[in-house]
This record gives structure tokens, C-alpha cells and sequence, in this order.
């Protein structure tokens, strides 16, 4: 890894004076070592082991790829989850994370500045803890001296203040406070969760800093360090969800790399390394196979996490009931284990903490907000000193971190987690109230209502108006939580009276209407999983037979029809090497309707 050449700036006084090298070294090994205590285990997941899990352990490489930017895919993650998993490997080349900083053979320009892209849970913030880990014991990146984490959750924090990057180093990192960092230096900033910031980066700013003794604002300060004006022989890692990607200008970055999660075999040899019976670990593996939603999942580690703890459990105990088939009932099924948890730890019913956490995830995901303070915490009738309580005893759902100045960071364990907890509230309110809270613009009245039905009707409209579906997994949980399995795993929960069976056909009419009306394939896609939640196959099955049957030909099917045509080959599980259109009809409407087919199969 070469570093880029070090310019000293228009203003002396941002050069840090060198110190001796004897000092130098034996800071950087006290550094390394208190890094090394905070990222040896694994941080994405608490557990409730009383010994944390060594990330040397658990660790599983993942799949990271070059990417060159691109447009910004502004569809929910699952659905770019499901795409990814379609795709085929043999035309990319995979990445080390460790080495992002090398260029390629190709390049000749040294890497100053790496963008890393990926959908919730897929790993980012566990290949920036590895990255460090490695470097920390001396395996990798040895050419960097020191290595500076300042995950956009805790900058938050001082989004209000003023202070130099000096100070900001000072604050967070007070094992360096007596050092000053020399131009001969090699230093690494990491930004993780761009997604996660809320202040504003202006990159047409004219405001120049390039001054470390300088105070600005915190935007201030990054915009000009990922711009090369302040410390400019610097190296820049930044971590963000796809639709946040943009907010950094591409002539400020050097490379683009992609986090895929796990490749097939990568998910084998996670459950395998996380659980240590083998025959046990076969069966889970079999049983995710059998249903492609689940499995297709899989390849965020996050939810391999999830399903080897409802399944490790479910699996290897006898009369544990049915093992979940849909997203729906594994998430509940996790709910469950982790609320028996809060049931033996914690005197309080758990139905209240539920329900202010199910609100809390509702709120924040209609802002599309991951990560939450205390004043997000207080607009749900949470007080801090609650927070605390339900984060200790609820590790695997919801988390309080530490920032700056011992500021608290909240946050639900992942993204699909939030949706599910938010699906439950907008259900448990309704059969408990009778209330809509998808409705809240309209009067009370307007808002009670007698069917769950109408309340899946403003949740299927809502979810198709959405520009980026934001809204698809939630849509999808909270139909799920309807069906008669579902809420037979809810009274485990909370006592609740059950929605008909009358509503859920009411439910599958409107979305088939809705199917009908030439939604986009990706809408329509999601419309078919959310039949799937509420355990309707009508329509697929009635397609599966043409299909299978070689009955296509020539006959004319309705728009829903060839919707469930696409529906099925794109989550069949087989690669569609080549697909031959004149088997069926070549109008431009079917045309228009298969392109997503084309677009996925590598001959058509």
C-alpha cells in the first residue's frame, strides 16, 4: 500500500511536528492494543454468553467486489438481495478486504480514498472491525501507523460543535493526546455508515480547511479531508448503504467496492463455524433450502444469525412446534426466544416493552432512520434510564452504544428487525384499539376501523407509492403476522384476539387487483412475496403448470398472469443462462413486462 504524496498545506501551522521515534513506537503499540481489546469480539451481534464471541472465531469472509459507482439503486435492500443472488460470480473478481488499498494490476494511481457499499447487515461494519483486527496483530497494512475508526453514529454526536481534527483525535482517541502526528505519518481515517449521518455534507462548499489545529463544523472538516484538503496524504475509508452512496462526488474517490455478503458456499461455512453439531447444522442448512426466501436471505449474515438461533433451537428440541417456512414466522419465532429471555431477566412485563419498541421502530422507519437518540427515544414515551433496561436485556433486539462524551447511540440489531417490530405495532394496535396508525393525517374517526383488512389495504397502497419501497419487508411482515399460525405465535407474545380468515381472503383480492394494474416488475415481484407471507400460491401455481407443461405457447394470459410468469422464473432458483422468447407471446405489453427476465438471463 503506497501512500500518496504528502503536500504541507497553504498554512504552516497545519504541519504536525514530528516526535521522537522511540516515542512514536511505543504510543502506536498502546494504540494498537487498546483497538485490539475493542475489536477482538464481535460487535454486530451481542449475545447473552457472559463471554463475548472472538471475532477470530465466528468470522467468515465474505464476498466483496470492484464496482465502478454506477447509478444509485434507491430499491429496498431485499430486493437488491434477491437480484444479487441470481447473479453470476465468474465475470467479477472478489477482493480481500484487506487489500482496498492496493491498486490493480491496471492502475497505476496510489489509492487514496475507498468507497464500500452494501445493504444493511451484509457486513460492512464487521470487515471494517476485521480490517482493524488484522492490522491491530500485525497481519495485514503495516505500512499505515496509525488507524482512526469514526463511525458517523458518534459525529453525530458533535454535529453542533466546533472544534479542529486535532481536538476530534484528542477526544476520541486519548491514548495520542501527548503525540502529534508528522507529515512521515501514514494515517487511516475510517467513516462507517455514511447512511447513518444526519448533517449535511456540502462538497460545493467554497469553505477551505487545511489546518489541523483549524476549528470548523464536523461537516466542515470531512468534506475537506475526503477532499484532500486537510491532510491530504491521508487515506479515506467510507461505508454506506447504497442510497447514500451518492453523497460522496465520484472525483473524490478512488475505488468502489461492493460488499455481497455470502457467496452459497460462505453460508455453509457460517452455520457450520456457529454451530458445532454437525448433523444439526445439515438439517438447518436442508431446511433453509427448501424455502427460496429464506435461503435467498442468507446471504446477509445478519440473518444466517437469525435463523441459526430460532432453528438451533427449534431443530434440536422435540414438540418445538412447526419450523418457520416464511420470513414472517422465522422472525417471530426470534422474537419469541428473545422475549422469554427478557421474561427471566427482567421483573416488568415484557408486553409493554414490545409495544414502545414496535413504536419506536414504526416512527423511525417512516423517517427511514436506522440509528436513534434520545429525543427520537422521548417522542415514544421511552425515558433514557428505560432504554437502558430494555437494551440490557433485550442485546439481540436493541442496543445502547456509547459516543462521544458518553452520549448514547440506540438501534435495533438490524433493519429487518426494526420492519418486523414496526409491522407488530401497526397489527397489535389495530386488534387492541381497532385504530389504523398508517392513517394518522386523518381525523380519529376516520381512523377506527372493524377489519384488519382496511389496514392491509393502506399499507399495500402506501408500499406502492413509495419511490425507493422502503416499505416492502414491512408490508410483507405485517401481512404474515395475520395469518392463523402467525397469531397462534403471537399469544405467546401478547394476548390479542385473532383477525379472521374472511379478512384474509379480502386482503389476497386486493393485492391481486393490485398485481393487475401494471405495477413495476420489482412491485409486483414483492406483491408475490407478500401472497407467499399469507400463504396464497393460486396464481403461481396456476403459472407453474403452463410452464411446466409447455402450455404457454400461444395462449394469452392477463397482465397478473405474466406478473406470476416473472415472478417465477426470477425466484426459481435455477440460473437463467439463456431464455428463448418466441415460445411465448411477443407483444411489446409481454416485452416490457419480461424485461426483468432478459435482464437476468445471460442469453436471450
Amino acid at each position: 500500500m503506497e501512500p500518496p504524496q504528502m503536500s504541507r498545506g497553504e498554512d504552516p501551522s497545519s504541519e504536525y511536528r514530528p516526535d521522537s521515534e522511540c516515542t512514536v513506537t511505543k504510543l502506536k503499540e498502546d494504540f494498537k492494543l487498546n483497538l485490539k481489546q475493542k475489536f477482538e469480539c464481535l460487535q454486530e451481534v451481542t449475545t447473552n454468553q457472559e463471554t463475548p464471541t472472538p471475532l477470530s472465531e465466528i468470522y467468515t469472509e465474505l464476498y466483496i467486489t470492484e464496482g465502478d459507482g454506477g447509478e444509485v439503486n434507491n430499491e429496498h435492500e431485499v430486493r437488491q438481495i434477491e437480484a444479487a443472488s441470481r447473479r453470476t460470480v465468474t465475470e467479477e473478481t472478489p477482493i480481500n478486504c484487506n487489500d482496498i488499498f492496493k491498486p490493480s494490476s491496471e492502475q497505476d494511481k496510489p489509492i487514496r480514498t475507498v468507497l464500500t457499499k452494501g445493504v444493511a447487515g451484509i457486513g460492512k461494519t464487521v470487515s471494517v472491525q476485521k480490517f482493524i483486527l488484522d492490522w491491530t496483530e500485525g497481519k495485514a497494512n503495516q505500512d499505515v501507523h496509525f488507524i482512526f475508526p469514526l463511525p458517523f453514529r458518534e459525529l453525530n454526536l458533535m454535529k453542533d460543535q466546533k472544534l479542529s481534527l486535532v481536538d476530534l483525535l484528542h477526544t476520541r482517541f486519548k491514548e495520542i493526546k501527548e503525540m502529534e502526528i508528522s507529515r512521515s505519518h501514514k494515517v487511516l481515517f475510517i467513516f462507517d455508515g455514511l447512511d447513518e449521518c444526519r448533517f449535511n455534507l456540502d462538497f460545493q462548499s467554497t469553505v477551505r480547511l487545511d489546518d489541523v489545529t483549524q476549528s470548523s463544523s464536523v461537516e466542515v472538516m470531512l468534506t475537506n479531508l475526503i477532499k484532500g484538503n486537510l491532510l491530504p496524504s491521508a487515506l479515506i475509508w467510507i461505508t454506506s448503504r447504497p442510497a447514500a452512496a451518492d453523497q460522496i462526488p465520484s472525483e473524490c474517490v478512488d475505488r468502489v467496492t461492493e460488499v455481497r455478503g455470502f457467496s452459497d458456499p460462505q453460508k455453509e461455512e457460517y452455520f457450520r463455524k456457529r454451530i458445532s453439531d454437525q448433523s444439526l447444522t445439515n438439517r438447518i442448512i436442508t431446511h433453509l433450502k427448501t424455502s427460496r426466501s429464506l435461503y435467498i436471505m442468507c446471504h446477509i449474515p445478519v440473518f444466517c444469525w437469525i435463523s441459526a438461533s430460532v432453528l438451533e433451537r427449534m431443530l434440536g428440541e422435540a414438540d418445538s412446534g412447526e419450523t418457520p417456512k416464511t420470513l414472517t414466522q422465522m422472525y417471530t419465532h426470534f422474537l419469541i426466544i428473545q422475549t422469554k429471555i427478557i421474561r427471566e431477566k427482567y421483573q416488568k412485563s415484557d408486553k409493554k416493552i414490545l409495544l414502545k419498541l414496535g413504536q419506536l421502530a414504526f416512527q423511525q422507519l417512516m423517517k427511514g432512520n436506522l440509528i436513534f437518540y434520545e429525543e427520537d427515544l422521548r417522542e415514544c414515551g421511552i425515558d433514557v434510564e428505560e432504554a437502558s433496561v430494555y437494551s440490557g436485556v433485550c442485546t439481540q433486539i436493541f442496543r445502547e452504544e456509547s459516543g462521544l462524551h458518553q452520549s448514547k447511540v440506540y438501534c435495533f440489531v438490524h433493519l429487518s428487525i426494526q420492519e418486523h417490530l414496526a409491522a407488530l405495532y401497526v397489527h397489535l394496535t389495530f386488534m387492541k384499539q381497532k385504530r389504523n396508525v398508517l392513517k394518522q393525517s386523518q381525523s380519529s374517526k376516520l381512523r377506527i376501523l372493524r377489519k384488519i383488512s382496511d389496514v392491509h389495504k393502506s399499507a399495500v397502497d402506501q408500499a406502492l407509492q413509495s419511490k425507493n419501497g422502503h416499505l416492502d419487508l414491512f408490508l410483507r411482515f405485517l401481512l404474515g403476522l395475520s395469518l392463523q399460525s402467525n397469531q397462534t405465535l403471537l399469544q405467546e407474545l401478547v394476548t390479542h384476539k385473532r383477525s379472521s380468515s374472511h379478512s384474509k381472503e379480502k386482503t389476497v383480492k386486493y393485492i391481486n387487483k393490485k398485481i393487475s394494474e401494471n405495477h413495476s416488475a420489482e412491485k409486483s415481484i414483492n406483491l408475490f412475496h407478500c401472497l407467499n407471507e399469507l400463504d396464497d400460491h393460486s396464481l403461481v401455481k396456476q403459472v407453474q403448470w403452463y410452464l411446466q407443461s409447455d402450455n404457454l405457447n400461444g395462449r394469452v394470459l392477463s397482465s397478473s398472469q405474466w406478473s406470476a410468469v416473472v415472478f417465477v422464473l426470477l425466484t426459481s432458483g435455477g440460473n437463467l443462462d439463456e431464455f428463448v422468447l418466441p415460445k411465448y407471446d411477443r407483444s411489446n405489453r409481454v416485452f416490457l413486462k419480461l424485461l426483468p427476465v432478459f435482464a437476468e438471463s445471460r442469453r436471450a
